[in-house]
Parts: C-alpha cells; structure tokens; sequence
C-alpha cells in the first residue's frame, strides 16, 4: 500500500464513490419529497427505487472497475466496505419507500418525515466530503463532517426513541396493532439509513486518517 502512494492509479475510483454518494443524496431528498407532501405516493416511491437501481449500477461498476485496477487510491478491503455501505444506505431508505407503498399507509407517522430530513442532511454532508477522500490535505474537513453526521445520527435516535415510547398509545385493535407495527417498521428503516450513513462518514475518516 505504501508504493501504492507512488504509483499511477486509477482516478475514477473518487469519481465514482462521489458519483454514488450523490446519488443517495438524491434518494434522501426524495424520500423527503415523499413523506413531507405526501401525495402521489406511487410515482415519488417509483422515483427512490429508479434511484436505487442507479446505486445498484455504480455499485457494479465499483466492483468492476476494481477487478480491473492493478494499483488502487486505498486499500481493497476499504474500497469494498464503501461500496457496501453506499448500497447499503441508498437500499434502507428505498425499503422504507416501498414499504409505505406495500402497506398502503394513507398517512405516514410524522416522525417518519422528521428522520428522513436527518438522512438527508447526513448524506448531503456525504456528497459534500466524497470527493476529498484522496486528499490528505483535507483530514481536518473530513473529520469536521464526519462529526457532524454523528451529531445528526443522535438526533435519529432521539426520534426514534419518541416513536417507540408513543407508537402503541391509543392501540385498541387488532388492526390498530397492525398499523402500528408496521409504522414502527418504517421509522426502524430510515432510521437505519442513518446508522448507516454514520458507517459510510466512519469508513471515509478512516480511508483518509490511513493514507495521510
């Protein structure tokens, strides 16, 4: 890995890693779009999952072009677990839009909404610092975003924490319980989505810290 410092490599890895991490900003926004003016539900669902197939694709095309590279900006097993968790992120928060369609959910909790604005700001902040993740210059801006995707992960499960406390209030049926169960399920996967783009900002930090 320390020749690898040295030696010519292949620049489309940065590009693509911040190409993906767009692409989930993109998929934030519209689950916002979703459960903030929720109207339409089934053209902005098809919308998110039009977006995690364009994950899927750059996804592959990661994976390809690592076949393909003898010498790489970082370490294999890094550019794999990015990769990974890109998907992964983009794949929670498509869940949850299809989910709400599956469901059938008329009125989405608002809770749902107030943990998507968080994803959204998290992976906005993860466009903002893809792009540097070859620049051992910008460890300090990487970090300060970094931190900053922690902080608005806490406030994903503060608002988690609320729906758990209040989701069965009122319950009195079956079909009640239902609805319920399913509404917790939702809030569980975007808030995933979180949890997740605090993996990708951790993975980022460390790519970096290693390669300074």
């Amino acid at each position: 890995m320390v020749l690898s410092k040295f030696m010519p490599h292949n620049p489309k890895f940065s590009s693509k890693f911040a190409e993906s991490a767009r692409n989930a900003h993109a998929t934030a926004q519209a689950l916002v779009d979703l459960l903030e003016n929720y109207t339409d539900v089934e053209r902005k669902v098809q919308r998110v999952r039009d977006l995690e197939h364009e994950g899927d694709r750059l996804s592959r095309e990661i994976t390809n072009l690592l076949a393909e590279s003898f010498i790489v900006p970082f370490d294999r097993e890094d550019i794999i677990a990015l990769n990974n968790e890109l998907d992964d992120l983009v794949d929670d928060m498509e869940d949850a839009a299809r989910k709400l369609s599956l469901y059938g959910v008329q009125a989405p909790l608002p809770q749902m909404a107030q943990l998507a604005r968080v994803v959204e700001q998290q992976c906005a902040l993860l466009a903002e610092g893809m792009p540097l993740i070859e620049d051992s210059r910008r460890v300090q801006d990487l970090a300060r975003i970094a931190g900053q995707i922690r902080e608005l992960e806490d406030q994903g499960d503060t608002i988690s924490d609320e729906v758990q406390r209040t989701l069965y209030h009122g319950v009195q049926d079956v079909q009640g319980m239902i609805r319920a169960m399913r509404g917790g399920e939702i809030v569980d996967l975007i808030e995933d989505a979180s949890d997740q783009a605090q993996r990708v900002a951790k993975t980022v930090e460390s790519i970096l810290l290693k390669n300074a």
